[in-house]
């Protein structure tokens, strides 16, 4: 028998007055097409006939009526919906089961709505906001001070510290010298500049110096080596009238045996032990 454009593509029958699908230009009955191309609905197992309607979801398919929600039983159909481990519910069972709740306000945060996440925790777009000036800070930078978070500019304005040699804000970190926030960069010696962060100096007239500086401008040299004499130098030094010696550097000008904790003579500038000034 030869086939007309008037038959089943599958089983050659006459489609004259009854109802037939196309698919890929060709017509088929439908009893050939259910059985040929008809997707198992995922609800109630059987076939989705062509003259039922299809609904689809991720490659997965339902009858009409049994599109619903896999709690309440509610349908679907034109309405949101969220899945959750294959499964489908309506955003208010979806919400009730699986949702996060805003940390500001303890309310649902709702499927499809936007949600700002941070430090473990969830806001609803409209309740992630500044503590001072209540502008949202979407995704901009934020500082948090006892669990409240702030824009940068608000938090500096209320908080912040402002270095005492450059008057900017100090934003870590920081340097504390007579009760008195500074950069780190910014605390440097009053002599060469250099920075003291983290280095030894001393204090003089309010103002730091390392000890190079420090020796050089302020300390009394050591009537014997010349050099400065500062407590960085060592626990002892000897001062007699105007002059001052090193621990170390009290010694008789002729036999240098030390005249520490000892009596001694002068004679001129020199210091002597009681043998040699003897002599």
């Amino acid at each position: 028998t030869r086939m007309t454009s008037t038959d089943c593509h599958y089983c050659l029958q006459s489609l004259r007055g009854r109802k037939y699908a196309l698919r890929d230009e060709n017509a088929y009955c439908v009893s050939c097409y259910d059985s040929l191309f008809a997707n198992p609905c995922e609800e109630c197992k059987q076939p989705i006939e062509c003259d039922s309607k299809d609904l689809a979801y991720k490659g997965r398919h339902w009858h009409e009526r049994c599109f619903k929600c896999a709690k309440c039983s509610r349908s679907l159909v034109e309405k949101p919906f969220a899945a959750k481990d294959e499964l489908l519910l309506c955003t208010e069972c979806y919400s009730d089961e699986y949702s996060s709740k805003c940390f500001h306000c303890q309310k649902t945060i709702m499927p499809g709505s936007r949600k700002m996440e941070f430090k473990g925790s969830s806001w609803h777009e409209s309740c992630f906001v500044c503590q001072y000036c209540r502008q949202p800070l979407g995704t901009k930078p934020l500082i948090t001070k006892d669990n409240e978070n702030y824009c940068v500019p608000c938090f500096e304005k209320q908080f912040a510290h402002h270095c005492y040699s450059c008057k900017k804000v100090i934003t870590s970190g920081g340097v504390t010298y007579h009760d008195q926030p500074w950069h780190k960069e910014c605390f440097l010696c009053a002599g060469c500049k250099t920075p003291l962060s983290g280095q030894r100096f001393i204090s003089k007239d309010e103002y730091p110096y390392c000890v190079d500086c420090f020796s050089k401008l302020y300390a009394k040299k050591c009537a014997a080596c010349k050099k400065p004499i500062t407590a960085l130098g060592g626990p002892k030094f000897i001062s007699f009238e105007e002059r001052q010696w090193h621990g170390e550097c009290f010694n008789c000008a002729k036999c240098s045996v030390s005249l520490v904790g000892q009596g001694f003579l002068t004679r001129q500038d020199d210091v002597l032990c009681h043998e040699c000034g003897s002599a």
